[in-house]
């Protein structure tokens, strides 16, 4: 097997170990506020199966002090960019911020920029696509209502689309460009944006088939979006793009030269540990770039299924619901009593503030957390830098790369029964561009702790304020969502 190139895990005793690496960076994220906590994780032997602990404990650890939560940030993001490296085709290796020295101050040397203009007419307000209606004006105020009475979002989402409902000049963006990286992503705002008449730079990988459906989008929309492309005749689908894990330097220089006033939205994803490698990327042009252009945005979309502080009004709501449960007269302590105790367990411990939301899929596993959390910690370190950050955790989501999973497909279609609302695409991408509005043109509010940041206009579909842990309830809502459940 060939040794990979571009971005790539350290060697450790010999081999590229995603797993070594992962813990090492856990532990290191650990140290400087939770000693005991680090020495664990660096003990883990089984770190694929008995990760969840230590990633919990990430945020366990941050919970007594806001510069206790930045400090696992900074940790854990100096632990990543000293481990992680670059590869060159001939075999050489380097730490990545060698390989980018001097990126951000020169031009990409080999991609230009093409500008499609889309020819379509911009909307003049809010609409959000849902069950087949497009909800505007008082029928989308009432939908967010209904979402708020059913525990799927925190009031605070209402308060922020809201106020872009109320102000629809803010959706074109005036001024800035949304350097979207990974443009072709379902969850991406590329499409919300363009109709809306916005600016943005695109940038995923050099795919024509995926260029294809970018460029359909750029013009029949109503913006304007920059193409990383290479010099030629060709059809533009066949030049556009830039690998990031392959050709960071470059990638990174051509953002660094795009126009106006720049935000860096993060929507990139892969399967396994290129997920990790991808999300790496990412963040090493992120740090280039903005340490040139320092007034640099930057935009985060979370994944729901990962371990939250939420507020202590999740938490009563939770415990209100599990009193409540149907389920708890006639079929909870049964099945908890065969289970051993691990189905239908409560979500919370009454009175806890901050709660603790563990609905990590495992799945997943411990690559998807840890680049998941890789993001956490940009967000929580650039805010802390005076950056403008927008990071909204969106919904349980039907997308292409959950519905390719059928277990996960089926505990989806079965999530209703359990107070877990899941979004199409269509509804979660635009409600989440919403909120990427409200925070760079009304901007978040500032509060204390970076797990109240995290929390603010949180889009959870239900699983903070459900009555049970939500993977406790995981298994039962496959069985019950397997026959409607989607190929």
């Amino acid at each position: 097997m060939s040794e990979p190139t571009g971005v790539v895990f350290p060697q450790v005793d010999g081999r590229r170990s995603t797993a070594a690496t992962g813990r090492a960076v856990v532990a290191d994220a650990l140290a400087p506020v939770d000693p005991v906590g680090a020495a664990a994780a660096a003990r883990e032997t089984s770190w694929r199966s008995g990760y969840l602990t230590h990633f919990r404990r990430l945020v366990e650890a941050g919970l007594a002090r806001p510069e206790d939560a930045r400090a696992v940030a900074a940790a854990g993001l100096a632990s990543l960019h000293e481990r992680m490296r670059w590869r060159d085709p001939d075999g050489r290796e380097v730490r990545l911020d060698a390989a980018l020295g001097g990126v951000a101050g020169s031009p990409a040397d080999r991609l230009g920029t093409e500008v499609v203009e889309g020819t379509g007419r911009a909307d003049t307000a809010l609409t959000l696509p849902y069950r087949g209606r497009r909800l505007a004006g008082d029928d989308l105020r009432r939908q967010l209502d209904t979402w708020v009475a059913d525990g799927v979002v925190e009031p605070s989402l209402r308060e922020a689309v809201t106020a872009v409902l109320e102000n629809p000049s803010w959706l074109r963006l005036e001024g800035r460009t949304v350097v979207v990286l990974g443009a072709g992503a379902e969850m991406g705002p590329l499409r919300a944006l363009l109709r809306w008449g916005a600016t943005v730079a695109a940038v995923d990988l050099p795919r024509p088939e995926l260029w294809g459906r970018v460029l359909e989008e750029a013009r029949t929309g109503a913006g304007r979006v920059l193409v990383p492309a290479l010099p030629g005749r060709s059809a533009l689908a066949e030049r556009a793009g830039v690998d990031l894990v392959h050709d960071l330097p470059t990638a990174t220089g051509w953002v660094a030269g795009v126009e106006g006033g720049l935000v860096l939205g993060n929507y990139v994803y892969a399967d396994g540990a290129t997920n990790v490698r991808v999300s790496t990327a990412v963040d090493a042009l992120t740090r280039t770039v903005r340490g040139a252009r320092p007034d640099t945005a930057l935009a985060f979309l979370a994944t729901p299924t990962d371990v939250f502080a939420v507020p202590g009004e999740a938490v009563e709501a939770s415990v209100r619901a599990y009193a409540a449960r149907r389920t708890s007269k006639v079929l909870r302590v049964p099945l908890r009593t065969l289970s051993g105790g691990r189905l239908l367990r409560r979500n919370y411990r009454p009175g806890e503030d901050p709660g603790l939301n563990d609905s990590v899929v495992l799945q997943q596993g411990p690559n998807y957390l840890l680049a998941k959390r890789l993001q956490r910690w940009r967000a929580t370190t650039a805010r802390a830098e005076g950056a403008t950050v927008s990071f909204k955790i969106a919904p349980p989501t039907r997308t292409r790369s959950v519905v390719k999973n059928r277990a996960l497909a089926a505990a989806y279609a079965g999530a209703h029964r359990f107070g877990v609302e899941v979004f199409e695409p269509g509804t979660a991408n635009t409600l989440m561009a919403a909120l990427l509005v409200h925070d760079l043109v009304a901007g978040p509010p500032a509060l204390e702790h970076p797990w109240q940041d995290e929390a603010w206009g949180a889009a959870h579909g239900g699983l903070w304020r459900s009555a049970y842990d939500p993977r406790s309830a995981l298994g039962l809502a496959a069985l019950l969502g397997a026959a409607s459940a989607r190929p």
